[in-house]
Order: structure tokens, then sequence, then C-alpha cells
């Protein structure tokens, strides 16, 4: 069974193992079955975030099917939603707004699953996913049970989080969001997005319309899947934004935005544009999207070995040019920059 098939990259090899499991129970079993083996696991969900080598994975991997929504919700406190590791995302953040549950909606388009959410600290359009999750409820491979670890304890930071941090103990059952009630997005932050939507930094909108100014834009981009165009067969944003240590760090004319430590963020697009690699740049039918710089695409046929080799290159103009080395984003699995 090829791996490529469920990745929104369409690449990677065989699993010498393959398991799809649609129960909290039969998740838990899976892993520890593996782990009693000592079997190599590899939790798959919505493959979006992830690049598997053209050999594939040696050992079991486990594709995440799970579901199931349960709310409490009161006007005082809001929606507490639990969400199976297993929804899809973009299905949760439509409910979301159906049901008039105020916070995700800047977050629309983003493929996925659920579970994967709070491993890499999903955001987009100025908000995260850790400004509105109150628990992640686990299986701990290390303790052997069940675990509920409250947000001030996940270790959230700019698209990382003690779960990525650990990827090998921690198997993301449940998330918990506390969402407040009402028609109105939260504060549209992002200045792009609040130019589309006519409004003031800071301001809020009605939440149907945040959501089809960031597909639209996403879309615009080539971050909207669609099996027909090429250019949305990416892990999405493929490098990380770059934190620098200091404004002065940052090369002139590149946007920056201040963090709360004291540094200071800077656009891995503008670095890439201004290092000299151009949209649709291509090696092999591996290819910078003509949308955006950010995402490395499969042309159709693309291997991990020529997606890697692109990635390479883009990351080595950026470190000659501007003496910074970008980070991917997606996981890498028995493959390597």
């Amino acid at each position: 069974m090829s791996l490529a098939d469920y990745t929104t990259l369409r690449i990677g090899g065989p699993a010498d193992k393959f398991v799809e499991v649609s129960t909290e129970d039969d998740l838990i079993t899976a892993v520890r079955d593996a782990d009693t083996a000592g079997e190599p696991v590899l939790l798959l969900s919505g493959g979006s975030n992830v690049v598997i080598g053209d050999d594939g994975f040696r050992g079991t991997v486990i594709k995440v099917a799970t579901s199931g929504i349960r709310v409490d919700a009161d006007m005082c406190s809001g929606a507490m939603v639990n969400i199976a590791a297993g929804e899809d995302w973009d299905g949760v953040v439509q409910q979301a707004i159906a049901e008039e549950w105020s916070g995700l909606e800047s977050m629309s388009g983003i493929p996925g699953l659920t579970g994967s959410t709070p491993v890499q600290n999903v955001g987009a359009y100025g908000h995260e996913v850790a400004e509105t999750i109150a628990s992640v409820r686990v299986w701990d491979r290390v303790l052997g049970k069940v675990e509920t670890i409250f947000a001030a304890d996940c270790g959230f930071s700019y698209r990382n989080s003690r779960f990525k941090a650990d990827p090998s103990r921690y198997v993301v059952l449940e998330v918990t969001f506390q969402l407040t009630l009402g028609d109105l997005s939260a504060e549209v932050g992002y200045a792009e997005l609040a130019r589309v939507l006519d409004v003031e930094p800071g301001s809020r909108a009605p939440m149907a319309e945040v959501r089809e100014a960031v597909l639209g834009l996403r879309r615009s981009k080539g971050m909207v899947l669609d099996p027909a165009d090429h250019d949305t067969w990416s892990a999405g944003s493929f490098f990380t934004n770059p934190i620098l240590d200091t404004p002065a760090a940052v090369p002139a004319g590149a946007p920056q935005w201040p963090q709360p430590d004291g540094r200071v963020k800077t656009s891995a697009a503008w670095l890439i544009e201004h290092a000299g690699v151009s949209k649709g740049y291509t090696i092999g039918a591996a290819a910078v999207s003509s949308k955006h710089t950010l995402a490395l695409t499969n042309q159709g046929g693309a291997t991990a070995k020529e997606l890697l080799t692109l990635a390479t290159h883009v990351r080595t103009q950026v470190q000659h040019s501007f003496n910074i080395t970008l980070v991917n984003e997606p996981v890498l699995v028995n493959c390597s920059l």
C-alpha cells in the first residue's frame, strides 16, 4: 500500500503494516500492541503536514479515523466543544460557524484532522489554536495511561507544543476547545485579512464573512486543496517564519513582527523571493508553487527525493543571501533535508 494515497503531497512509499482505527479504544490498542511488539509506529492524521520518504515506513502506520463531537454550551461560559482526533478540521470550523461558536473562523480551509491541531499549534491569519484550546486528552505511551493535559501545560509556542517536541510519547485522542458564543469573529488582527473584509485591524466581523475571505485568500495562494490543481498538492507552508533575536537581524525591507519575548518574526516567503527563488521554480516534478513561494508542490509524479532537493535549494539560497536558516514545517518521515 502506497502512503502517497494518504498525504496531500501525494508522495510516499509503502508501509510494512497499515491499520485504520475508527474508535478511541482501537487507537489505543493499536498503538499499545505495536509498542509491545517493539514495532516503529507512524500515526497518520490527515497527511497534510508530512513528507514520507520514497522507501515508505518500516513499521506500523496507524491511520486515525475516530469521530465524535460533544458540546456543553451556555451564554456565561461559552461552548466547551470536545472533538475526537479524527474529525476533519475544516468540517469542525464550518460547524463552529453554523453553531455560532466563535474563535476558529480564521483557520478555515486548513487541511487535516483535529488531533493534529494542538501538535503543530496550527494557526493562520493572526490566530492559533492555542488561544482556544482548553485541554488535550492523550494516551501517554510512556506511562501507559490516558491523561488530560490542560492548555497551560501544553507548551504551546509558534508552530510547536510539548506533543511535537516529544512525538513518540503522546497520542492525541480528543481536543477540547472553549469558544465564545455569537456570530462575530475573534478580533481581525491580520492586516491582509482586514483589508479584504474592509474593517479596521482589531475589529470583529461576521464569522461567515471571515471564513469566505480567508478561503479566498488561501485559494489565491494555492492553499486550498483541489485535486485538479497541482499547485495545491503540497504540505502547506513548507518553512516556518524565522524568529530572530533582534530587530537588527531582520534584513532591510523585510517584514517584521515583534514577539512578546523581545525577538522579531520575519517572513519566510519574503526571504525566499528576495534570495532569487521564483514562483514555479522546478526540480524534476517538484516545484515552488506558482501562487506562493512557501508552498513546495508535486506537479504530478514527484518523488520525495525531488521535493527535498528543491527544499534544500530554497534553504541554501536563503542561507547564502541572508545568513538565516529556514526550518521545515512538515514532519519528515524516513527522509531528511
